[in-house]
């Protein structure tokens, strides 16, 4: 009997909470009215009640019991409110809730508000290919998982990495369940303490057999940690092989290029060098064990005072971010380096290793690489891309290779740039804060949904984007898009000084590309008589009749005099 009134009480109190947690989401002012008074009731009419007379330990408590979302739209309604829902202690509360591990304060000015909106919108989308299946699929977020930080899709499962260093497995995430995802069966716990992980650099995941990642392993005699590398197999998820470095070398960042036979290992340290070591894959199955040679990358060699801040590496490419912005780019294939470049003039097969500095007129931010084209995008938002185009992967609207890095005009202040294979994705804002997925290039075997014959420019693909969407890849088998609001992450993109050159601009329908090229080039003249000698030089090159060009270049002429003569006082 004493456990039933208890239970009774119990179901009261939460009664009672909840109806003050929808009274704190009304619309109408958070205040509401008592109940109209009783005729024996000698006070008369009584006066409105105010939620903000409640004790703020009492207000704390309930809005742990609201949705993440609820608790965020509640705080911006008034001061008093905006205190409570901004109090560490309620979002502590709310963690408790949505993780099942012990409550963790991640790093930030607001650890628990961090960690409680970091659980709250994680989440993974994934659109397969190929007429696997129309709809998008949702796999399972792990509930011991603090957040998405990273991910990588393999043959057979996804791999995340979360905000606290637990690499996760998912598992068959392109074929889900005939009916509700059970959790405790659909993922499992590769890895902990990792910083950082990689796999084949190849956009096709059914050749990604090895799983590298980078960790700290706590010493054996209570020394330092050192950092170390850890080679998985994706099927099984057994480690197979550990490289252990000295405790002074702390890395950040690894990356792989080259050939299965030939690795190349990139490192990347927490004070900007680029370390590389050579891994034979085919002998990782094989039980034994030796000493590996860290060397030094030219990049940093060769720019000992300019520290590194990113790499991202393609097949036979690798590239450099630097702190300052500058990108450096490695080509290890003549192929490649025709692509990118347009020629083989600077190309030396002897020293691949030498870094070619790409010309952008701003501080780069990002950079994304492909198999044969790459791009960038700078401090203001704008796009650049760079590379082969016979697929309008570049998105510039033709088919024109570009030797430079050229900016795609359609595109401003992106989320996230993924070049794949012969295709390019953007994660881009859209109207009301939502999201949308962009997509240009070849559209064979569905790489491009909505769009099976591909495009040169960035179109909207069909894709089911959340809007807490934060990074995005592509493979031969499908769309993968990350989910994670992180509350920490500020936007980086500068508004253009007021002297800064307009956009070029955007070519309408049924415009030539080549008269499209003209107009960008004009674009970028400062000056009159550059803008008439571009002018003078396309005359020339178009097939006209004499007595026509005789007529244009009297007009060129006229127009040019007119620009040099002294203004009239």
């Amino acid at each position: 009997m004493d456990d039933q009134q208890a239970a009774q009480r119990l179901q009261r109190r939460r009664q009672g909470l909840r109806h003050l947690a929808h009274l704190a989401l009304n619309e109408a002012g958070l205040r509401s009215k008592r109940p109209p008074h009783s005729p024996g009731d000698k006070k008369g009419p009584a006066e409105a009640a105010s939620i903000q007379s409640l004790p703020p330990e009492l207000l704390e408590h309930i809005m742990s019991f609201l949705p993440v979302s609820a608790a965020v739209a509640l705080g911006q309604t008034c001061h008093t409110l905006y205190c409570v829902c901004n109090s560490e202690g309620a979002w502590r509360r709310a963690c408790r809730r949505l993780c099942a591990l012990p409550p963790l304060a991640l790093p930030g000015a607001r650890p628990w508000k961090r960690a409680a909106v970091l659980n709250y919108t994680k989440g993974l989308v994934v659109q397969p290919f190929g007429g696997r299946q129309r709809g998008p699929s949702r796999p399972p977020a792990p509930a011991l998982a603090h957040g998405y930080r990273k991910l990588v899709p393999t043959r057979e499962h996804v791999l995340v990495l979360d905000h606290a260093g637990t690499l996760f497995s998912l598992r068959h995430a392109l074929t889900p369940a005939p009916g509700p995802w059970r959790r405790a069966a659909r993922y499992a716990v590769l890895c902990r303490g990792a910083k950082d992980f990689t796999t084949d650099p190849r956009s096709d995941a059914a050749c990604r057999k090895y799983i590298y990642v980078l960790a700290t392993r706590a010493g054996g005699d209570g020394g330092p940690t050192p950092d170390c590398v850890e080679v998985y197999l994706q099927g099984s998820g057994q480690r197979i092989f550990k490289m252990t470095f000295h405790p002074a070398l702390r890395f950040r960042q690894l990356r792989l290029l080259g050939p299965e036979t030939a690795r190349a290992l990139l490192l990347l340290t927490e004070d900007g060098r680029v370390y590389s070591l050579s891994v034979d894959e085919s002998q990782l199955a094989q039980p034994r064990s030796y000493t590996v040679q860290l060397a030094l990358r030219k990049v940093s060699r060769g720019h000992p005072g300019t520290p590194i801040a990113a790499i991202a590496a393609a097949p036979h490419s690798a590239a450099f971010l630097t702190e300052q912005g500058t990108v450096y780019l490695e080509v290890h294939a003549p192929g490649v380096y025709r692509d990118l470049f347009g020629t083989l003039h600077a190309y030396d097969p002897h020293d691949p290793q030498m870094p070619l500095v790409l010309s952008l007129p701003a501080k780069v931010l990002s950079c994304a690489l492909g198999s044969n084209h790459l791009g960038l995008v700078d401090e203001f938002g704008r796009v650049f891309m760079q590379g082969s185009n016979r697929h309008g992967q570049l998105g510039t609207g033709d088919k024109i290779d570009r030797g430079e890095p050229a900016q795609v005009p359609s595109l401003a202040r992106p989320l996230a740039l993924w070049c794949g294979l012969n295709h390019s994705v953007v994660l881009a804002p859209s109207g009301a804060g939502g999201r949308e997925v962009l997509g240009c290039g070849c559209g064979a075997g569905g790489r491009l949904p909505g769009w099976p014959k591909g495009s040169a420019s960035f179109v909207c693909l069909q894709v089911e984007v959340p809007p807490s969407a934060s990074s995005l890849c592509s493979t031969r088998d499908g769309l993968y898009v990350l989910c994670s609001y992180d509350i920490e992450e500020q936007p980086a993109f500068r508004d253009l000084p007021p002297g800064a050159p307009a956009e070029p601009p955007v070519p309408g329908p049924g415009v030539p590309p080549a008269c499209t090229a003209l107009l960008v080039q004009l674009q970028s003249c400062p000056t009159l008589p550059g803008r008439v000698a571009k002018l003078q030089e396309a005359v020339d090159a178009l097939p006209l009749p004499p007595a026509q060009r005789h007529f244009l270049c009297q007009g060129l002429e006229l127009v040019q005099r007119a620009a040099q003569a002294p203004p009239c006082s």
